[in-house]
């Protein structure tokens, strides 16, 4: 009839799981006009271990390997969260050498961390090159990974009292190595993504967040920073050797996915200049004890058989030595009854790790504070307005994994 009234209906439509950009396990419900997103509802539990709860009943130590499988692209980041966290329970001071080592593999895995984000990110919006490119430079770090604790992701390297064994020589070689050579790579993926029209069009006044909402939504990391805040934990709260290297704070103002793309690379440059530092130092100065067994020395760990279990040599010669390694994987340590709160500035954002002490061998309480979980619930706000195709540029930048996310 003309002139009568039509009734119009918005659509919803599910986003995932199964949608590549949707990384898997991710389920957003949305609410279109037409191809404009109006609300975002993000639906989790697809991934959900009861993390928290099964430290419950771990020995601080069986705890360790449940942080590399939280955020599984940066676990070398995680494992450092919660040592500290159980280093402030027991009290105990790491070496110097240790520190540095812990330093230098917490900003390979960024390296890691960032150019997963960053190239899948490409790939979602429609770049495929970068991808490829970055990839081939992700399985030489993991190579590292491998070479100093056996294995490529979930690798327990960095544990309460320091790490598990020493770096050798020739390993440090390799990496300012690969430091030197993965400026040009980075250059590489620069001048195809950068100043690309379409890559520009696509990401630039997308997805913008300002100072005010990435507080009020608890925003972290990169995506706080792109809010002109020069907030990074390495700097405002330094913790292992973080205030003996010089390094930059990459901010910018905009708020847009773009922004968050640009502090991605600046902030790839700053860890190589991290990295490189800590290998001149770790060539320059050599531990104290050399051990016949292994090419290790004695002060990558805390000098304590009851925070740290002696080396196979020790234990060759003296029966205490022996004991105390039987009872450290058997019971573990037992810290006095206390609770303490941890956080690092991982590759993702703030990390935080809450533990809860009752004087025994396992923590009464662990919780976890995941950067993720917090960008996630501010994506509604970040796409608003914005085309469907936008969704996929925006979780991009949010750089999620939903291993922290759903735990």
């Amino acid at each position: 009839m003309v002139g009568s009234w039509k009734r119009i209906r918005n659509m919803m439509l599910n986003f995932g799981p199964q949608h590549p950009a949707a990384h898997g396990v991710m389920r957003l419900v949305l609410h279109l006009d037409g191809e404009v997103v109006e609300r975002v509802d993000p639906h989790i539990g697809l991934l959900h271990r009861g993390t928290e709860k099964l430290m419950e009943y771990k020995t601080y130590l069986q705890g360790l390997p449940y942080f590399d499988r939280l955020d599984y692209v940066s676990c070398m980041a995680q494992e450092l969260a919660y040592s500290l966290a159980v280093e402030k329970l027991i009290d105990c001071e790491v070496p110097l050498r240790g520190k540095y080592i812990r330093v230098l593999f917490c900003e390979l895995t960024r390296l890691l961390n960032h150019l997963l984000a960053l190239t899948t990110h490409a790939l979602d919006v429609g770049a495929m090159s970068p991808f490829l490119w970055g990839f081939e430079e992700r399985e030489k770090i993991l190579e590292f990974c491998e070479r100093v604790s056996g294995a490529r992701f979930h690798s327990c390297f960095i544990r309460p009292g320091g790490v598990s064994m020493e770096v050798t020589s020739e390993l440090l070689k390799s990496i300012k190595r690969f430091s030197h050579m993965f400026m040009d790579r980075l250059e590489e993926m620069e001048e195809v993504l950068t100043s690309n029209r379409i890559w520009k069009e696509r990401l630039v006044d997308i997805g913008c967040v300002t100072f005010q909402e990435a507080l009020d939504y608890g925003f972290s990391g990169v995506m706080l920073r792109c809010t002109g805040v020069p907030w990074d934990l390495r700097a405002s709260n330094p913790y292992d050797v973080y205030e003996r290297i010089k390094w930059n704070i990459p901010v910018s103002s905009n708020g847009d996915c773009y922004d968050r793309y640009m502090l991605r690379f600046y902030e790839m440059r700053e860890s190589l200049r991290i990295i490189i530092e800590c290998v001149v130092w770790l060539e320059m100065v050599k531990g104290t004890k050399y051990f016949k067994d292994y090419n290790i020395f004695n002060d990558v760990k805390v000098d304590d058989w009851k925070v740290s279990p002696p080396f196979r040599s020790d234990m060759e010669d003296d029966m205490e030595a022996l004991i105390h390694h039987f009872k450290y994987y058997s019971e573990g340590v037992s810290p006095f009854q206390e609770e303490v709160y941890s956080v690092i500035e991982s590759p993702k954002g703030e990390f935080g790790v809450y533990l809860y002490s009752e004087g025994i061998n396992i923590p009464y309480r662990c919780r976890i504070k995941a950067p993720g979980f917090l960008h996630l619930q501010g994506i509604s706000k970040l796409v608003e307005g914005h085309m469907l195709a936008d969704l996929v540029t925006v979780i991009g930048t949010l750089d999620l994994v939903f291993g922290e996310v759903d735990r």
